[in-house]
């Protein structure tokens, strides 16, 4: 004999088993519906202009002194008169002070801002 099967909420009904009747449920077990209260507007906190950025001044100036020191990395590399920049100029001097450009650049977003 095949079953067929029912598929409600919860369980699962088969065709061989007689249905179950839920007891009604008492009209004092349900809840009103809460009243709707007026909502009080929220005063913001004023936000101060610097604590809207992502970072802080100290980590800027790092910034900007790392864009110096990278730019002058390369200023180096140019003043190597070998061929094609072989000299200690480009090939040791000027890297050294771009990779340190570099690593002040990195410090610069890692570093967590100081709150005033």
């Amino acid at each position: 004999m095949a079953t067929k099967e029912k598929r409600t909420g919860a369980a699962t009904i088969t065709g061989d088993e007689p249905a179950r009747k839920m007891p009604p449920i008492p009209s004092t077990t349900i809840a009103e519906e809460p009243k709707a209260v007026p909502a009080r507007p929220v005063a913001a906190a004023p936000v101060s202009p610097a604590a809207a950025l992502p970072f802080g001044r100290r980590n800027y100036t790092i910034m900007l002194a790392g864009i110096g020191v990278i730019l002058l990395g390369f200023f180096i590399m140019t003043l190597d008169k070998e061929e094609f920049g072989f000299g200690f100029l480009g090939l040791t001097l000027g890297p050294i002070v771009v990779m340190s450009g570099f690593m002040l650049e990195f410090f610069a977003i890692l570093s967590r801002p100081k709150n005033v």
